[in-house]
């Protein structure tokens, strides 16, 4: 290979500009790909092809590749790909943090492999998917991305993830991309690309957890590295962060590739770099594999820097390697081709339907039942459904799904602004007839509204909707009230007449996570100092709650939203959590008992932004986890404790915990501590629960969180019936950096607890780790403890 076709391989490019209205363009494939290329980007995201149209452009391109280029390498297409293929007609599932409401890695797993399978039907070999970022800052807007903000909890479930996606074969695989490796959703002041704010140790303890689990129990195969920096260095060009810590500690062996235009940005946004030829060099030195999703510092300005001796061309290979072991590994040597099968295609597509409502249902969670309101009678005469989200189903699409992303090209093509990070609003740099191609693209559905098109392509239902179809012979009356930001329209008087005129009111209220539009509270680039619900949806909630009818508030939201200044007139609150296309199907069985929630908290809820970041395994003696020597607790105008806590989710029915049956008091650091309990539905309805499992450690001369998270496992229970979970946690879960930089296990006191909540604790036992303290090599780490079930 000539140095020139090595840079290709770790290069990438958007597919717009290779298609004309009757294909690929010869001109442009020649100019663009005709030295090989490594990646080409988001095909199924940046357009409105079908599935089979998908396929065939794909075949397409690998043929030019395979057939018109000297080394006759085939590409890897790569789309995002995180709660559902990012790709018109693909099925869809709740965004990730509903996921992990649901606290059910074998779903996400399961979620993963159908995915997969929807990927390969049409060529797509790379998912730039799980986000294993830890979220702690409600100001974020990217919370909903994320399985939360527990280790342990976002590592089961992106671990789940993981397999779900690769498999056990590559040939039958798909590429897991892991991001944004590191530190990215712990941020100065919460917001989106600033510097990350933590400690090294914490850094590898805490956040690089969920990599590391992927990576030596899944083979983890790609990592995509984060917009911020650490420690003064931009981490697209940290060998630091990129490959002493990723490649040495944690021992990863599979492809960095960067996020879209984050080695430019490290010149241009982060002045890291004087040129995009230095900016290149850096970047590749420090680790980083792949440049996406155009060129800026790679391609031929980095073919520039290699002849320059600049960079080692040794470096450029070990890069090429990588890319080119991906590309054996996946099968594409073999058969770089797909089926174009148009009936097998689209059946594949729709698969995951069934999954998708009951991850949707699992992740319902009750915050607040006050004299048991819920589950509201089926036989009530009128409801009135009052909210933003009354009569809406866009709001089960956030950011990083395909209708969000049909709003934001609409928006792009009218001049409008986005706030995905990497995509360009303009189309000057598409020739004409790749302009051409994508009028014609569009031209059938650029004037359908949003919640048209969302209804006949995913068959959804809104709230209201979805309740008339349960009631068939109750009177339902929507009424919108209020915006979901103040930038729309607001008709409180229409909203009280409706609640006076029924018997039963359901508020549907919240947050809404897009790329474009007005009505954004979240997503990506729209982080929050004010966490609290708006204003006029505040307004809304106490005039319809001072009309006196019996009140259920449904609040959606992906971050954790602001609550307190309205929880205390509600007396009945349920969480969504942008659920997919069945999330109004999914509420309205909660509501009326079809379905008994279960989901948990995957997160805390602040009482005030002034809290945040606010999470429950702060460490002792910081946050709200104070002891007794504590002179200072908390605030002067607020409780220091959260509004709701982590884990925190309420049923119809009531679950009773037997005490801790701990087989032995004493454990070697090499051991691991067993221990049973015994769960039983108290009430007179089958219901689940997560039974979560914490324990309270302490460390010479480091302090360690208050609590940690080290096992839970959801189980569904009839009435009166009991099952007694058994759990194993090898002592070396437990493991923290001790002073000495290693990574260890002392011997001392434990308590290990159950509970329903991180703060519901209901049975607590006490063992002993004793023996020499142990140093815990990187082979000999663990990351989850075992349940089993008589």
């Amino acid at each position: 290979m000539t140095v020139e076709e090595k840079v290709m391989q770790l290069s990438c490019v958007y597919p717009m500009g290779l298609l004309g209205t009757e294909g690929p363009i010869q001109s442009q494939l020649d100019a663009q790909l005709g030295q090989g290329i490594g990646h080409i980007a988001g095909l199924g995201t940046f357009g409105h092809k079908s599935p089979q149209k998908i396929a065939k452009t794909i075949n397409a391109i690998q043929r030019y590749l395979v057939t018109q280029t000297r080394l006759k390498i085939p590409a890897i297409f790569h789309n995002e790909a995180l709660n559902g293929v990012i790709s018109p007609y693909f099925m869809h599932f709740p965004t990730p943090i509903g996921l992990a409401a649901t606290w059910d890695p074998q779903a996400v797993e399961e979620m993963a492999r159908i995915m997969r399978h929807q990927m390969r039907s049409v060529g797509m070999l790379q998912s730039l998917s799980p986000v294993m970022d830890l979220a702690r800052d409600a100001r974020w807007g990217r919370v909903h991305e994320t399985y939360g903000e527990d280790p342990y909890l976002v590592s089961a479930m992106s671990t789940a993830f993981t397999r779900g996606m690769q498999g056990d074969d590559l040939r039958e695989g798909v590429l897991a991309t892991a991001k944004h490796f590191l530190g990215y959703a712990v941020t100065e002041a919460g917001q989106n690309m600033a510097a990350t704010a933590i400690s090294a140790r914490e850094l590898h303890d805490v956040y690089a957890r969920p990599f590391e689990s992927a990576i030596r129990l899944c083979g983890l195969g790609s990592v995509m590295a984060s917009y911020a920096e650490f420690n003064g260095i931009p981490i697209h060009i940290s060998h630091d962060i990129l490959t002493k810590l990723l490649r040495g500690q944690l021992g990863f062996a599979g492809t960095v590739v960067s996020d879209y235009i984050g080695v430019g940005w490290a010149q241009t946004r982060q002045q890291a770099a004087a040129s995009a030829e230095e900016v290149g060099s850096l970047a590749l030195s420090a680790g980083m594999d792949v440049e996406l999703p155009t060129v800026h510092g790679y391609g031929q300005v980095l073919a520039k820097a290699v002849r320059n001796g600049k960079v080692p061309e040794s470096l450029l290979d070990e890069s090429v390697r990588r890319v080119l072991r991906d590309k054996f590994a996946l099968g594409l040597f073999d058969n770089p081709y797909v089926s174009e099968d148009e009936a097998k295609i689209v059946s594949i597509a729709k698969e995951g339907a069934e999954l998708s409502l009951r991850l949707a249902q699992e992740s319902v969670t009750l915050l607040k039942n006050e004299n048991g309101l819920l589950p509201l009678s089926r036989d009530i005469a009128r409801i009135a459904v009052i909210g933003p989200h009354a009569d809406n189903t866009l709001v089960g699409f956030p950011a990083y799904t395909y209708p969000a992303a049909l709003q934001m090209l609409r928006s792009m093509f009218t001049g409008g602004e986005t706030s995905m990070a990497g995509t360009d609003s303009s189309n000057t740099w598409l020739p004409t007839e790749a302009k051409a191609a994508m009028k014609t693209e569009f031209q059938d559905i650029i004037d359908i509204e949003i919640e048209e098109y969302i209804k006949s392509n995913y068959q959804a239902l809104s709230l209201s909707k979805a309740i008339k179809k349960l009631l068939p012979k109750t009177k339902i009356t929507s009424v919108v009230g209020a915006g979901v930001t103040s930038s729309e329209p607001t008709d409180i008087q229409a909203a009280v007449k409706a609640a006076e005129d029924a018997d039963v009111v359901i508020l549907y209220v919240g947050g809404q996570s897009a790329w474009s539009g007005k009505n954004r509270t979240e997503g990506e680039g729209q982080d929050s100092a004010n966490i609290d619900l708006p204003s006029q949806q505040v307004e809304l909630i106490k005039a319809v709650i001072a009309v006196g009818k019996p009140t259920v508030a449904v609040v959606a939201m992906g971050r954790p939203q602001g609550l307190s200044s309205v929880i205390d007139y509600l007396p009945a609150v349920l969480t969504a959590y942008y659920g997919g296309p069945f999330q109004g199907i999914a509420i309205a069985d909660a509501l009326f008992g079809v379905i008994n929630p279960g989901g948990k908290l995957p997160y805390t809820l602040p009482r005030h932004v002034g809290q945040v970041p606010i999470y429950h395994s702060q460490r002792v003696g910081s946050g709200y986890r104070r002891t007794t020597y504590d002179v200072h607790k908390g605030y002067v105008d607020m409780p220091s404790t959260p509004l709701f806590v982590f884990g925190h989710g309420l049923s119809y029915t009531t679950f009773e915990y037997s005490p801790l049956e701990v087989e032995n008091s004493e454990i070697d650091t090499r051991g691991e501590i067993k221990f049973s309990v015994t769960i039983t539905n108290t009430g007179n309805q089958i219901g689940s629960e997560v039974v979560q499992i914490y324990i309270s450690d302490t460390a010479t001369g480091v302090t360690l969180p208050a609590q940690q998270l080290v096992g839970f496992c959801r189980i569904t229970l009839e009435p009166s019936s009991s099952k007694k979970i058994k759990f194993r946690i090898p002592i070396a879960l437990l493991g923290y950096t001790g002073l000495s930089g290693n990574f260890v296990i002392e011997p001392g006191p434990v308590e290990v607890s159950a509970g329903s909540s991180s703060d519901d604790i209901r049975s607590r036992a006490k063992f002993t780790i004793t023996g020499e303290s142990r140093t815990i090599t990187e082979t000999d780490r663990v990351f989850f403890s075992v349940t089993e079930m008589d």
